[in-house]
This record gives C-alpha cells, structure tokens and sequence, in this order.
C-alpha cells in the first residue's frame, strides 16, 4: 500500500477506503460512455471534515483526485483518468433540514435528487429540479454541473435554486456559507464560482435549497406539431397565454419519438397517425377546475390556429406519466442504439430552425448510415442530440462536426451537463480566448497543484 493510501487509512478508517476488489466497476465510467479505469482508490467520507483531511493529504503529496456522485453524467468528468483516488460523496446521504417558514431545505451532497424532492412534498413544498435520472443523481453533481432539467422555463437551473452551500477547496480550506436568504449581498458570491466549475474548483459538500409552494394542479397534454416553424409559434403563444404556470415545454423529433415507441415495450402512442414532431406541455396552478378549463381553452386555440394538428390531454396521473415516460426513455433507446454522440447544446431561439436546417443535411451527407434520435426543452433553448452510424470509429469526426456548428449559430456546446472531459477540445466554439484563459488563472488560483478533477472542463 502506497505512504498517501496508508494516510488515508489511518486518518479515515478502513472502511472509508476502498481498494483492489472491494471498488467495484461502479466507480470506472458514468453514462458517457467513456471507458474508464479503476482508481488507486475510492475514498468514501462521512463528514465536510473528512473531506477536507482526505484531499489535505492529497494535496500535500500532489494525487490527483476525482470527484463522483451518482456516476450519472454524459460527458465523462467523473471516470478515473490514471492514478486518480476518487472521492465518491455516496456515504454524505440525507436531508439534514426542511425549514418550511424560510421555505429551504439544507441536505448533504450525496442525496439523491429525490429524495430532495419527496422531503419537500412531504412538507406540502416543492423543489422543482427534476430530470429523468432523478432517482441516480445526486444534488452535489446537480451543482457542480449546474443542472437543468424540465422545468427550466419556470424555475431555471440549479443556479437559480440554490442559496448556499458548503464546500472543500483544493488545500483542504473548509468554506462553509450555508445562506438561507434570498437576499445576501455581503460581498462577493463565492457559492456561485462553484456553481458549475464540475469540482475543478472544489467539493460541495452541503447544499441550501429554495423551495416552493407545491402546486396542487397538474395539466398535461401531448399534442402534435407538423413543422419546426409552427413549434416556435406554439411555444410563444402558450406561453402568453399560460404565464408563469407553464412549467415544461419538452419537444421531441419523430425519430426519436417514433423510435421509442417500437423499442420500449410500456410506450404506447397517444395517436392514430404519425407526425413529424411531438410537444409535451405542462401546466402547474392551484385551482383545477379554473386550470383545466383554461388549459384545454389555449390547446383549442392552438388547433384552431393550425399550431397543433392533434391534441391528448392527460385525464388522470397515470396518463400523464405515460407522456413523460415518452419523453423520458432516453436510456432505452441508447441502450440498443449502439455507439453514440449523446449530447446536449444549447442554441438561440431565434436561430434554432436554421441551426436544425444546416445540422442534419449536413450529417446525412456527411455520414450516410447515421441514426438521429432529436429531443429537447426548446423553450429554455436547450436541444439533445444522439447521433451514431453504428461504428465507434465515426463518434470523434461527429462529434466534432456538431461542435463546430453549434459555435457557427452562437450556441453553447454544453447546456446542462457540463464540458467534463468529452467537450473540452470543443470549448473554444462557445468561450473566448479570454474567458478560457480567465478560467485557467482561477483555477491556478484555487488549486496551483491541479489535483482536483484535472484534465476536465479546460
């Protein structure tokens, strides 16, 4: 055993350190893909303290680190590059406070998204973060990619939801700013330079949430749209007429539509006939038959108006599942999709049909046999893109070529789940010269050793 695994040992335990055997292969890849390595170790704390002597020992022996979660991520941040130690947050699990008057909930990092979820509905509140890994995910790797989700459009992303939090830098340094209030202007917003920075800067350990009151009206609808155009025109007029109650905006292309339902066996289509693209809209209130009636007044006008050729609006939770576990069935269909670009950008509104337009004639020609599978929150201007032929061999030149006409149009080549280690040759297409080398003097800054997560994001 080699001097920083024995300190390691010594100081944590030998339950807080996992070696040969006992890791497990959870701990080499995430959901990128990416093939991976075991790591020198996993070390698993149970306290910011712990923390905090784990990577102290580390950085005074220079090992390198790697954070992980729930292993959840696509872009790769998470799989051990050679002799890392991963730090694995697994056993910094629980809620530790719902404090309904100030409407916050604090939690430990390696709490699962929802179980953050199901404390605040249990308490009559909501927390609106939410995606389809939410059962894996946990709310640490939530910040520290700055997750989005479905309900962007009302809420925003985690960066809007959260108020404080506690963190370990590079040396070990505990900062621990656990704000419940939505107004603290005391100098410098230290939370937010950790927001996103995918643990190059430093390891959340707690987290403040704000929370919401609970809406006790859901409507639901799935609806079908014949063209890119008329989308955009569905969007806005939803979203004048259904104000801040619209919460989700969630389109998807019939390739991928189409593709779930042949594949997943529980996926049953709504409709009679095929259409080119699909909208999954939900509404939230607190008055259900005001909210219903109006709801199914604005999905009539939208036919009316030619902005939508069909309309099923859910009757009942179970209808409403059915649509989002549509929606939802990303990982059935990579799952048999073989090797795949799974990617998420984001891209100007007003510039998304001709990124769309120039995009897949671009890729057809370009590689006869590739598959497309296109979903996306749209209204928050974020698009998924899957994309394979089938061979492993094309993913890099694919990859590569999507990049470069995301930074064409302007757009971000990663919009909710981070730069990691897959998109990091790509970031000049969304960052400047002088922004990437302002990153790099903050993270010289914070950690001149380059032990934390190094070789992700730049």
């Amino acid at each position: 055993m080699s001097d920083i695994l024995q300190q390691l040992t010594e100081n944590l335990g030998p339950k807080a350190v996992l070696t040969g055997a006992s890791m497990g292969d959870r701990c080499k890849t995430d959901w990128s893909g990416v093939e991976g390595m075991l790591p020198l170790a996993v070390v698993r704390p149970k306290t910011t303290a712990e923390v905090s002597t784990a990577v102290k020992l580390c950085n005074a022996v220079e090992q390198r680190i790697v954070i992980q979660g729930g292993m959840t991520g696509i872009s790769g941040g998470a799989v051990p590059q050679a002799q890392e130690i991963a730090i694995s947050l697994e056993r910094m699990t629980g809620v530790i406070e719902v404090d309904v008057d100030s409407m916050t909930l604090t939690t430990y990092a390696g709490t699962p998204l929802q179980v953050i979820q199901e404390a605040a509905d249990a308490v009559g509140l909501c927390f609106p973060l939410d995606m389809g890994s939410r059962g894996s995910c946990t709310i640490g790797g939530n910040v520290a990619t700055n997750a989005g989700g479905n309900q962007v459009i009302r809420y925003g992303s985690a960066r809007a939801l959260i108020l404080g939090l506690e963190a370990v830098l590079p040396d070990g340094t505990i900062i621990s700013s656990l704000n419940k209030m939505l107004k603290n202007n005391a100098g410098f917003d230290l939370k937010q330079l950790l927001i996103g920075s995918e643990g190059t800067l430093g390891i959340v350990t707690k987290v403040v949430l704000r929370l919401f009151p609970k809406m006790t009206s859901v409507q639901t609808a799935l609806c079908a749209a014949p063209d890119f155009p008329t989308i955009l025109k569905l969007l806005k007029y939803t979203y004048a007429s259904l104000g801040e109650g619209l919460s989700s905006f969630e389109v998807m292309w019939a390739n991928y539509y189409n593709d779930v339902i042949e594949t997943v066996e529980q996926a049953r289509s709504p409709f009679k006939e095929d259409h080119p693209f699909y909208v999954l809209i939900e509404y939230r209130g607190q008055d259900y038959q005001h909210d219903s009636e109006m709801f199914s007044e604005v999905l009539f006008q939208t036919m009316e108006q030619g902005m939508t050729t069909d309309v099923v609006v859910a009757q009942s939770v179970a209808d409403a599942d059915s649509f989002w576990m549509i929606r939802d069935s990303i990982g059935e269909l990579l799952s048999v999709m073989g090797p795949v670009v799974n990617t998420d950008i984001s891209v100007p509104i007003n510039r998304m049909q001709a990124f769309m337009e120039h995009l897949e004639p671009m890729l057809y020609a370009t590689f006869p046999k590739i598959k497309l599978r296109i979903f996306g929150h749209i209204g928050d201007s974020n698009l998924h893109i899957c994309a394979g032929t089938g061979s492993a061999d094309d993913l890099a030149a694919i990859s590569a070529r999507m990049m470069a006409v995301v930074g064409e149009f302007q757009g971000s080549i990663s919009a909710e789940h981070g730069i990691g280690v897959l998109k990091r040759k790509y970031l000049h297409h969304s960052r400047t010269e002088e922004e990437i080398a302002l990153m790099h003097k903050l993270k010289d800054t914070l950690d001149p050793k380059g032990i934390l997560n190094s070789g992700r994001v730049i």
